[in-house]
């Protein structure tokens, strides 16, 4: 059985619905319940059912659908002068990030930060009474806000959540120690002051290339004697070695050095 994948956000998680047999191949944009809600949505991709568990959409966007969605974002940039003001007045501390309205507009989603827990039910109601809406407050993380907002990352390029990538990626410190890169945080760190995502797209040939190489501390036999690797260029795969009784540190490929098997230099 076909499904298709639908994206509800420019980025984001896919969704999977049962493919619509009324589908026309030049038609991308379909209206489908989410997470409680109707929303507009665009199919990204067809595929054959791996298992998902799939629902139906409820119909393929119509121009009408279409015009009340462009409506509804211009009338969440409005909501968002008034929600602030709001939260200012009420002296909560809390960030707002963004708010969507579902297309029925039977609902308004607002996503927010916070540093603790934020009594907001006095907002609720308050916006309540001014949108004629229900009204649901969700709290998102730092990662995700910086996927919500946007932003040049220090490539100085837009960041990689809020261009293409589907969901968060894990990363770890210790794939920055693998890239020999600096650990300070502040050259680690994106926006969200969390390790940038994009620490993990050349993890695995790193991996792969020291597992190739020796160990730091390790003796070696070069073709000029013995030493003790001090150093790796691990991308060019070379090889720093500091030599029995000698002061220069002298630097190989990987390629004309041989390891002293078991032995460690201290």
């Amino acid at each position: 059985m076909k499904v298709i994948g639908v994206r509800f956000e420019k980025t984001g998680h896919i969704y999977y619905y049962q493919y619509p047999k009324q589908l026309k191949k030049w038609q991308t944009l379909v209206v489908a319940e989410r997470r409680g809600y109707v929303q507009l949505g665009k199919i990204i991709c067809i595929k054959n059912d791996e298992g998902h568990h799939v629902n139906q959409i409820l119909r393929i966007a119509s121009a009408s659908d279409i015009q009340t969605y462009k409506r509804n974002q211009s009338d969440a940039k409005k909501a968002m002068v008034i929600t602030k003001q709001q939260i200012s007045e009420a002296k909560l501390d809390m960030k707002l990030i963004n708010i969507e309205y579902s297309l029925d507009r039977s609902k308004m989603l607002f996503y927010f930060t916070a540093d603790d827990r934020v009594d907001f039910r006095g907002l609720v109601r308050k916006l309540a009474s001014i949108f004629k809406t229900r009204i649901e407050l969700r709290q998102v993380g730092v990662r995700d806000e910086a996927k919500l907002v946007g932003g040049l990352g220090p490539c100085g390029r837009p960041l990689c959540c809020n261009t293409f990538l589907d969901d968060f990626i894990p990363v770890s410190i210790k794939m920055a120690k693998d890239q020999n890169l600096s650990l300070n945080p502040t050259k680690i760190s994106g926006l969200c002051s969390r390790l940038m995502c994009c620490l993990k797209y050349e993890d695995e040939a790193y991996k792969e290339a020291i597992r190739l190489l020796p160990d730091v501390g390790c003796r070696v036999i070069t073709p000029d004697g013995e030493g003790v690797v001090s150093g790796l260029n691990i991308l060019a795969r070379l090889v720093q070695v500091r030599l029995d009784n000698r002061e220069v540190v002298s630097v190989y490929d990987d390629s004309e050095i041989q390891v002293q098997k078991g032995e460690i230099h201290e």
